[in-house]
């Protein structure tokens, strides 16, 4: 598997491809880095973080990392939904921590129902999984553990509370 650092270097050279730059954060940055190379580990892909997950590639195909909803975020709000491509403006602004909406359709949304054939495991999808919750702007995620810097708002992982933990 790929470190964090190269899973960063191509990260980077897309933003740079496609015009963007890479949050300036380092904490915001490099926390969805070390999310993505997790998934990356766990699921064979580039799971976006900050975002429900299917567990199956093919169902996820629209928050691999760049999502498709990259761009229109960018275009509207400055940065993506997990904040880490921005641009210029977003950064002229002291990166403003408004809320994004999620643009992902309710339907991808739904609870997964899983099979007899699942593996059980922690953060897919199928199994027992953690939702954290700002206490300051109400981002939501869900991974093991609280982000240390919501990217929304910059708050410190110490205003998570844990939102949900079980079975989908």
């Amino acid at each position: 598997m790929r470190s964090s650092k190269q899973i960063e270097d191509e990260i980077r050279a897309v933003a740079d491809a496609d015009g963007y730059t890479l949050n300036p954060d380092r904490e915001v940055t490099g926390g969805i880095i070390e999310g993505i190379a997790a998934n990356e580990e766990k699921l064979g892909y580039w799971r976006c973080p900050c975002r429900m997950s299917a567990g199956d590639r093919v169902q996820d195909l629209d928050i691999i990392c760049p999502c498709q909803y990259r761009d229109a975020d960018l275009r509207d709000y400055g940065r993506c939904y997990c904040a880490l491509y921005v641009d210029q403006k977003y950064l002229d602004a002291g990166s403003p921590g408004d809320p994004i909406p999620e643009r992902r359709p309710a339907a991808k949304l739904a609870k997964r129902q899983p099979t007899g054939d699942d593996e059980m495991t922690e953060q897919q999808g199928t199994g027992p999984i953690t939702v954290w919750r700002c206490t300051v702007c109400g981002y939501l995620c869900a991974r093991a553990d609280a982000p240390h810097v919501c990217p929304i708002c910059r708050a410190k992982q110490d205003k998570f509370e844990r939102f949900f933990h079980g079975d989908l």
